[in-house]
């Protein structure tokens, strides 16, 4: 039986590991998967051999105190890889990982197929040489990395962006308004400060503070927060003290339609920078775009950025179509002002609108959706795994 090994790296990519295997149960019935993953990829079958959540970390000072059991957990994997001997193992994301251990078996003659091209294209593009040594070929996610990537010898197929089949904009407005009580003069403002403790706890005050600021210009305001699950207990005590009580939500439908009412009733977006913001554009939400990190490690990855923008949302298109205030420009004061010109200015909200439609025809694939081009795509490599050289 063919065996693809997966391994993701956190909770994006256990969603992405979970369509692709999916759809390719769907193309190839008869393929046996292993791996590590979190529930999504569980519900596809897959045992997991550690918690994937133990290698959710980001920033240089969140990483350093677990460099240990990241690499205890890094030997473990590639005991399991060699042992197992898959006939392809798919990478997905969290290249500090997934790749530093890809580079540990490739030359042990595991082929390897990456899942969401690294953003070496934004900093430091040098390393472009290491990752032509660790993979075989490389599932991009964005029109332009696939020549970035090309000039330096890997193999690359655009399989579009997985936030098109996320179901961002499947919601219902009305069914919102009815759950929750939403009255017809509130204005729901959409609130996301990340899916990682260490954003929340960053981004969490900030965006209470800039709400505070920005009801008191705009009347009716109603904040809707989702949970996710490692977050959700840092969420809750977060808003607990925010003067409009917000609107929790918690399952993908609810989500859904929240995105959807505030996109119907002259809502906003509060978002981290992250793929929430091409959420956002599916939906139709206009937004700003916020982020803040650890100073040290924003002074570290100033020195090494080489595009404009830090949302996908401005850097497909090459220019602002969404404010993005990061970082020391992250206060308050700056979100709330971008706020209320998206809550009392209509040709503000529809210029970003205009401007999503641009992005979203970018993002598809040459056909279907963003997981039948992947499964595609890793389906030909295992044909051409299987050919002697």
């Amino acid at each position: 039986m063919t065996l693809v090994y997966l391994l993701a790296g956190e909770a994006s990519g256990d969603v992405l590991g979970a369509r692709l295997m999916a759809a390719l149960r769907r193309r190839a019935p008869g393929l046996a998967f292993a791996g590590v993953g979190g529930e999504r990829m569980a519900e596809q079958g897959l045992e997991s051999l550690f918690p994937v959540r133990e290698l959710s970390l980001m920033g240089l000072l969140e990483v350093l105190p677990n460099l240990r059991r990241l690499a205890r957990r890094m030997d473990q994997a590639e005991a399991d890889i060699l042992a197992r001997r898959p006939d392809l193992l798919v990478t997905i994301d969290a290249p500090s990982f997934t790749l530093r251990l890809a580079e540990r078996v490739k030359p042990r003659g595991t082929r390897v197929v990456h899942y969401v091209a690294p953003q070496v294209w934004a900093w430091r593009p040098g390393r472009v040489r290491k990752i032509a040594r660790r993979v075989d070929r490389i599932l991009a996610l964005l029109p332009f990395e696939a020549p970035f990537f090309e000039t330096a010898g890997i193999p690359v197929s655009f399989v579009g962006h997985p936030v098109l089949e996320g179901g961002a904009d499947t919601g219902d407005a009305a069914r919102f308004r009815a759950a929750h009580g939403l009255g017809p003069a509130e204005r729901p403002v959409l609130v996301m400060p990340g899916s990682r403790r260490t954003e929340v706890r960053r981004l969490i005050r900030i965006f209470g503070e800039a709400l505070r600021l920005t009801a008191a210009a705009v009347p009716g305001l109603r904040p809707v927060v989702p949970l996710a699950g490692p977050v959700e207990a840092a969420v809750r005590a977060g808003t607990a003290d925010w003067p409009v009580p917000p609107i929790l939500v918690r399952t993908p439908a609810e989500k859904h339609d929240a995105y959807a009412a505030v996109a119907r009733y002259g809502g906003a977006g509060l978002i981290k920078s992250g793929t929430s913001s091409l959420e956002m554009a599916v939906a139709g939400v206009p937004h700003v775009v916020a982020y803040k990190v650890n100073p040290v490690t924003a002074a570290i990855v100033r020195r090494l950025i080489t595009v404009r923008f830090a949302s996908l949302v401005n850097l497909l298109p090459e220019r602002e179509v969404v404010p993005e205030r990061i970082q020391e420009d992250c206060t308050p004061a700056a979100l709330s002002a971008v706020l209320v010109g998206l809550l009392t200015r209509p040709e503000v909200a529809a210029a970003q609108r205009a401007g999503f439609a641009e992005v979203l025809a970018m993002l598809r694939p040459p056909e279907g959706l963003p997981s039948e081009a992947a499964a595609a795509a890793v389906l030909a490599e295992l044909e051409r795994a299987a050919v002697p050289a």
